[in-house]
Order: structure tokens, then sequence, then C-alpha cells
């Protein structure tokens, strides 16, 4: 039947996951960072999750698509077996976190050194030509990395210029601004820290379009941290 559903776009999504939480349905998944409609008959057509997109990804399209099956929906939702939460999105779940904790030196004569090495570091503050940039190892971290890591800063920040960033918090899309600072810029390598959330996918994927958008050829690497702090590649 031809019928009114929800549509996509693959290059403007920024992979927040605002949709999927919007989405009653839950019509609307999050896959490698971006969202996806996962079956025609999910979808109502009515549209909640287009005020929910910050990137204007989402439209709503008449085309040929299975009827909207509202038992089925029901069926997917009470086979779920985790945990309901207060939105659909695994990086607000509440839990505790428990470390070993290792005894600190008392005896310690100096704080620990900050290795930021300038201001700003928020992805939208910052100026694409700032000379910083010049020569850099660019450090592009989602913002809950440094707190989830413990040694974030000798790890990652120390050497390169730091950019922080959340897709899911920010109304933007962080693209253009990163193409920008990697095509003016003589970059010399880029890291990408995300958490293992799913949103944090959206950060990723605006760095990874950025390099292919620059026409540069740039070392680059991924490091995905865990919720208790833990590198997991």
């Amino acid at each position: 039947m031809i019928r009114n559903i929800v549509h996509i776009d693959e290059e403007k999504c920024n992979g927040c996951g605002l949709c999927a939480e919007a989405c009653h349905e839950g019509a609307i998944e999050m896959r490698d960072g971006k969202a996806w409609l996962i079956r025609d008959d999910y979808c109502d057509g009515l549209g909640d999750c287009l005020p929910a997109c910050p990137a204007g990804a989402i439209t709503i399209e008449k085309r040929e698509a299975a009827a909207y099956d509202e038992a089925a929906v029901q069926a997917r939702q009470a086979a779920k077996v985790t945990e309901p939460l207060a939105c659909g999105c695994p990086g607000t779940q509440a839990r505790r976190i428990q470390h070993e904790v290792e005894p600190v030196p008392t005896n310690t004569a100096h704080p620990v050194q900050s290795r930021l090495s300038q201001w700003p570091v928020q992805i939208q503050l910052v100026a694409p030509r700032a000379p910083y940039f010049a020569g850099a190892h660019l450090l592009v971290a989602a913002d809950c990395t440094a707190y989830a890591y413990g040694d974030f800063h000798e790890r990652f920040i120390k050497g390169r210029v730091t950019l922080v960033g959340c897709p899911k918090l920010d109304p933007v899309d962080y693209t253009d601004k990163l193409t920008a600072i990697l095509q003016d810029n003589d970059i010399r390598s880029l890291t990408i820290v995300r958490m293992e959330v799913p949103c944090c996918g959206g950060l990723e994927n605006a760095a990874k379009t950025a390099l292919q958008r620059s026409g540069k050829f740039i070392p680059w690497q991924v490091v995905t941290i865990s919720t208790d702090g833990r590198i997991l590649s």
C-alpha cells in the first residue's frame, strides 16, 4: 500500500539517537552510529521522531510500504527482556560502578599536572584556523571519556590538541567544523576517543566523514572506552 512513512537521510544523521528515543513504536534503532528504520510495519507514519532530530535528517515520505502492524509492535515490545529505561538510550541507564581502591601516596610533592595545551576545547567554540592546529596531533573526544578513563590526560591529551563534544547534547552536526579543521591545517594524526554507548557513534562518524571530505591521508585511530573506564579497542 502507498502510505506515509519515515525517511532517514543517512548523510545528515549525526548519530545522536534522539529519534530512537522519541519513537514509541521502536521502529528506529541505532546501528553503526546511524539511525535506521528497522521495519516498515513498525512505523505508524505520524512522525513523533521528527521534532527530536537536531540535524533535520528525518522526513515523512509517501511510498509503497507494509501497513502499520500494531500487534507486531506490541509483541516486539513485550519480548524485550531488558529493563525499561527513562528513555531508550543505554547511555542514560543508571547504574553504580565500583572499582578496587588503590592506596594513594600521601607524600606527593606536586599535584597531578594538566596536559591540556590549548583553549577552548569544545568543538563548537574553536576557530578552524586557530594557530595551535599547525602541525598538531588532533584528539577528538566524547565529553564523558575524560571522566570514565582515569588516566585520560597522560594517555590521550598529552601531546595533542584536544577537542570535545557530545552529539546527543549539542544540537549540531560536527562534520563541517571538523572538515574545515582538517582541510585548513597540517594535522599530523587524528585520534577519536568515544564511549561504548551508541550515541557516541555520531561523534566517530562525524570525524571519519570529515577525514574523507578533507581529501587528505592522515593517520587515524578510534579508541572506545567502557562505562566502567576500560579501553575496549
